[in-house]
């Protein structure tokens, strides 16, 4: 028996596929339902028919025709099937519609590389991050209120999933659909964990094309008149819509250092050919042609970065800036502190291939990431963290390091990831919020991270065994994050989590590495306060501790609860007193107002840990004094204000190649 509301909802239209442009759309959405309530709306889709004109056994199902002469169909909410039609229908219609704009964005990298349209490629960053949620969003909206006056919701979801599951077979980004229609699921039925019943789910194992079996998105390249001509080849081959500054001349610098790289360490120049990925990855100021070079059984990456710089006599161009040939030095370019590429590709799944059969030790969910599909990123995270967790005994404990007083920090050490949950309350001297926080790693994803700042993913609503759980982590958790973290059952629910990679506290790293590598860290260390500073962040705490080091010896800053711009701070001196009772008291006897730094004060809180050798102390300052100086940070201001934004590049200064003149100018340098 089916009980019939006391009052009928709105039926749901189902419209046919085109609308000539002035008409149809307009009247639709201008005419009054006979409930009250607009039809249903969704975007024209280019090779896509919403079905029309089912069966309706009672008759109520009742089509009209509008003046354009375009079928509407009106479905009844109490018929599951039709409502689960409907349903797959508008989320296929908006997963289309979020593709389309993502493709767009990424589209017009090549345009703004070609005019040097930086700030447009910025703001183009931004709203491609947005462009997934604000689309599930809108779904969202658009499915809820009518999916609660259906009888079985799960049901006609279920229904609805395997319509979807149908629709998306063909489609050459089958993960990217899967991923969003799990994202308006979760959200439409605020699920915990995983809800097997309405989700599209698979733990399993899963093929990943390695681009040999899609030649079409890449080109081989064989030498036949020496290196360089073949790197010649391969960089006419690519159009920029601008000219090369000294094209013979860069394909003679890389074809040196390839031949060199073959002979030092593949002891061989012999070389079966090179793959080129035909699509360019942009980011910031750099475009990136990607490839792998092949012999035998042997397989390493080659980039080609690819700058704009002036000409002998004044021409504008485009010119290539090194090659780098070791994964390495690739898999930094790919780094988790780097802001996603622009890279325009109809198969994600043969792209991430190819760069994964070059980069072995980076994750699908890290290279899904750097290219721009973080959502799907997260969606493989997850994964790779609910299999792990399927096939290890490890518990979850507390992090290395020192105890946030914002953040409580736990990690399962065998997957290299820490979570963080921010606490209820915060001790002193912190004086921030929840909101606070959350929109301060806002700020760290919609900005250059250049290569100093930890991408960090933002999940809801994750479910874990309790019995992983430590048992005093699990205490301190409960006690500290209550309104984030509980235990329903044998689960622990986690409503609000950020994940990181995770690195090596600098503290430690200090303390516990030999002198060497302590050195080699604190003083880049420095480096990336500087880097940080040119790009406008301020840190808000400069303590080692909240900096760590990656397996490739970068110092990368993670802790974000204080993060602010630099232009927003104001750098003072230290009045000088005569008094010398002001001198001894804990606090300032001068006035200090929100947002005021004295750089004066920094040698106190960014000593080393006291097992340092005191030399590597002194070496720092040496080479970084100026962070101890307001003049450095008023001078930082001062260029950020006149625009004079440094170039960051994701590659050491020593691989750059050199033409005779000054190289680019660079902050800090990578190690």
């Amino acid at each position: 028996m089916v009980v019939r509301p006391a009052h009928p909802p709105p039926l749901l239209r189902r419209r046919g596929r085109r609308e000539p442009a002035g008409t149809g759309a307009g009247e639709l959405a201008g005419r009054p339902h006979r409930h009250g309530h607009p039809p249903l709306r969704r975007p024209h889709l280019a090779g896509f028919q919403f079905r029309a004109g089912l069966h309706c056994p009672d008759r109520r199902h009742r089509k009209t025709v509008v003046s354009t002469g375009e079928p509407v169909t009106e479905i009844d909410p109490a018929d599951d099937g039709e409502v689960a039609a409907w349903i797959a229908d508008t989320v296929y219609a908006g997963y289309v519609e979020f593709i389309a704009a993502f493709q767009g964005l990424t589209r017009r990298a090549a345009t703004n590389f070609s005019s040097r349209s930086w700030p447009a490629q910025d703001a183009d960053a931004v709203r491609r991050l947005s462009a997934h949620t604000e689309v599930v969003q809108k779904t969202v909206a658009e499915i809820h209120p009518h999916l609660r006056a259906t009888p079985d919701r799960r049901g006609a979801w279920r229904t609805a999933r395997t319509s979807y599951r149908r629709r998306i077979t063909q489609r050459s980004d089958l993960e990217l659909a899967e991923t969003f229609f799990n994202s308006v699921t979760r959200r439409i039925f605020t699920t915990i964990g995983v809800d097997n019943d309405v989700e599209l789910r698979w733990f399993g194992a899963s093929t990943l094309p390695r681009g040999l079996d899609h030649p079409e998105t890449f080109g081989t390249w064989t030498r036949t008149r020496g290196s360089a001509a073949m790197v010649e080849a391969i960089l006419e081959s690519y159009d920029f819509g601008v000219p090369w500054v000294d094209l013979n001349g860069d394909a003679r610098r890389a074809g040196a250092r390839l031949d060199a790289f073959l002979l030092d360490s593949w002891d061989t120049l012999d070389l079966d050919g090179i793959d080129m990925l035909d699509t360019v990855f942009y980011r910031n100021k750099g475009a990136y042609l990607v490839g792998r070079l092949r012999h035998l059984n042997r397989v390493t990456p080659v980039v080609f970065p690819v700058l704009h710089g002036e000409a002998l006599h004044g021409e504008e161009g485009i010119q290539l800036d090194t090659v780098l040939l070791t994964e390495s030095q690739a898999s930094r370019l790919f780094s988790f502190t780097r802001s996603y590429f622009f890279v325009e590709t109809p198969k994600p799944a043969a792209l991430v291939g190819f760069c994964k059969s070059m980069l072995p030790m980076k994750s699908i969910s890290e290279l899904y990431t750097s290219v721009g599909f973080n959502q799907h990123g997260k969606t493989t995270l997850y994964r790779s963290l609910y299999r792990h967790m399927q096939n290890s005994h490890d518990k979850i404990v507390r992090a290395r390091g020192t105890p946030g007083m914002v953040m409580s920090v736990f990690t399962l050490v065998s997957f290299n990831v820490v979570f963080k949950v921010i606490k209820d309350r915060f001790d002193p001297p912190k004086n921030t919020t929840r909101q606070a926080v959350r929109d301060r790693y806002r700020l760290v994803a919609q900005h250059d991270r250049v290569g100093r700042m930890v991408d960090a993913h933002e999940f809801e609503n994750l479910s874990f065994d309790r019995d992983r759980f430590d048992p005093d982590l699990l205490e301190e958790l409960l006690t500290e994050a209550a309104l984030t973290v509980r235990v329903e059952d044998d689960q622990v629910v986690i409503s609000h989590v950020y994940t990181e990679r995770q690195v090596y506290p600098l503290n430690l790293y200090l303390r516990e590495m030999s002198a060497d590598r302590a050195e080699a860290a604190a003083l880049d260390w420095g480096c990336a306060i500087k880097d940080l500073a040119a790009a406008n962040i301020w840190p808000g705490d400069l303590f080692t501790k909240n900096f760590g080091v990656t397996r490739h010896g970068s110092v990368v800053f993670y802790d974000y609860d204080e993060i602010t711009l630099l232009d927003e701070c104001r750098f003072r001196r230290i009045p000088q007193s005569d008094d010398h009772e002001h001198e001894m008291r804990s606090t300032p006897w001068f006035t200090v107002e929100p947002g005021d730094v004295f750089p004066e004060q920094f040698p106190t809180f960014m000593s080393f840990p006291s097992e340092v050798p005191s030399e590597i102390w002194e070496r720092f300052r040496t080479m970084h004094g100026d962070l101890f100086t307001t003049d450095f940070w008023i001078d930082v201001q001062g260029r950020l204000a006149e625009h004079d934004v440094p170039d960051f590049y994701p590659y050491p200064d020593r691989l750059r190649f050199r033409r005779g003149g000054p190289l680019l100018p660079k902050v800090g340098s990578a190690p």
